[in-house]
């Protein structure tokens, strides 16, 4: 039912497909990638794209593939709700969101607003968990489908992790270790 989305610029000094002037790294070739995650902060869609596109543009592009991706799967959460920083804060979005049945929690343009008010934490801690990737915070690839191969193989392995991080500590069994930490 909770979902939150952000976009993040990473290097792409070979430029390619999903790449652009970078506007927080003096023009220099970047990548951005639109992610929206789920209340946990798991990732659910990644969209790639030129660093010098808006996060306000590119939202409609990872809803598009939300929804397709809730068809396939058959089970679509009733009227979520999606947290976005100031950085989505314009009619067109607001629009969007209104077509899509989505419950938008839109920081205000202007006004400073923590990050753990609105649920944006989880989608930027995702973010970072993304950058731990190398071939992710530093994009050598030319070709869309290789930099969407790296985002679909991070994704599962920050799902897996997720999920056994979860597990941890909601299953008990007697062979079990004292502490979470592999020997």
């Amino acid at each position: 039912e909770d979902l939150a989305a952000d976009g993040c610029i990473t290097k792409a000094p070979s430029g390619g497909q999903c790449a652009g002037k970078s506007p927080v790294d003096r023009g220099k070739q970047g990548t951005k990638r639109s992610q929206l995650t789920d209340g946990y902060g798991i990732p659910v869609v990644t969209v790639p794209a030129g660093a010098n596109i808006r996060d306000h543009t590119l939202l409609p592009e990872t809803l598009d593939e939300f929804n397709e991706l809730t068809d396939r799967l058959d089970h679509a959460p009733q009227n979520p709700a999606l947290s976005l920083d100031a950085g989505y804060d314009y009619q067109p979005v607001h629009t969007a969101l209104a077509e899509r049945e989505i419950r938008p929690r839109i920081s205000k343009r202007g006004t400073k607003t923590p990050i753990q008010t609105d649920g944006r934490w989880v989608v930027e801690r995702t973010n970072s968990w993304m950058n731990n990737f190398g071939k992710l915070r530093r994009n050598t690839e030319r070709r869309r489908a290789c930099t969407e191969f790296f985002l679909a193989l991070a994704t599962a392995i920050i799902t897996v992790r997720s999920l056994i991080r979860r597990a941890w500590y909601t299953h008990r069994w007697d062979t079990r270790p004292r502490s979470p930490r592999i020997r």
